[in-house]
């Protein structure tokens, strides 16, 4: 059996990190460096540090943020933000990242993809995809889940896998901050479509929803939450406790 991962998502607006609601009504939360540096010391397994404006204001990715960030911790970091071009994926690389998440610049140039895998490797390739249901559909999102895009999810994300995405990230619009559970009907549509790890995002409420989760759907190789570990309503130690309890491998 795989080792499941825990990830801490660091939502990073103004030099801040913040928290929505269906990607919506975004307050304060801390400051990145501190709480990347405290996750990294609490036993996560990864972290994500998304700059979530960089593709709506239509600019660069803060990268001293980024810098500062990537020298705090000592576990795999995952960016995204900005993610326009192999330009785009140099910088960040360079500033400490180990994996480069793209999106809304994969919508608008979808051979980004497959540029960047041959040049840096899938695994350091990361097709990070917001759906939402729409009409019976998982319809893509772009832009911070302001613009639908058209595009069927599940054959988005096969199109990406086939062009060296190394890792799907799928985040619920429909579930994001609600803490309501995992959306465990996209995330099965997505894991029987690929065959890269695919890591779980939006809706975690509490520690019984990664029990959840990983059990339904063990094809899920990672689960990402934020406000429930910003909030310290879940500690990362006492989560990966309780999935050692029920039988999930769990990295301690």
């Amino acid at each position: 059996m795989i080792t499941k991962r825990i990830i801490p998502c660091l939502d990073v607006k103004d030099g801040r990190v913040v928290k929505g609601v269906n990607f919506l009504g975004v307050r304060d939360v801390s400051d990145p460096v501190k709480l990347a540096a405290y996750y990294s010391e609490s036993g996560a397994d990864e972290l994500v540090f998304y700059d979530i404006t960089a593709s709506h204001e239509n600019r660069a990715l803060f990268t001293d943020i980024l810098t500062r960030v990537a020298e705090s911790i000592f576990i795999p970091l995952t960016v995204g933000g900005g993610i326009n071009s192999l330009a785009d994926f140099d910088r960040v690389l360079k500033c400490g990242a180990d994996k480069v998440s793209v999106n809304s610049g994969a919508l608008r140039d979808p051979g980004l993809i497959g540029a960047a895998a041959k040049r840096y490797g899938d695994q350091c390739v990361v097709l990070s995809v917001d759906a939402k249901r729409v009409g019976g559909q998982f319809r893509v999102f772009a832009k911070g889940g302001r613009e639908d895009t058209g595009l069927d999810a599940i054959e988005w994300v096969r199109r990406g896998v086939g062009d060296g995405a190394g890792e799907i990230v799928l985040n619920s619009i429909d579930t994001d901050g609600v803490k309501r559970g995992f959306d465990l009907e996209m995330l099965d549509a997505v894991c029987r479509a690929v065959s890269v790890p695919v890591i779980a995002s939006g809706g975690a409420g509490c520690a019984q929803d990664f029990v959840t989760l990983f059990r339904t759907l063990p094809g899920v190789d990672a689960g990402l939450a934020a406000s429930i570990f910003h909030f310290g309503e879940v500690e990362i130690p006492a989560l990966k406790e309780l999935l050692a309890e029920n039988g999930i491998l769990v990295r301690r």
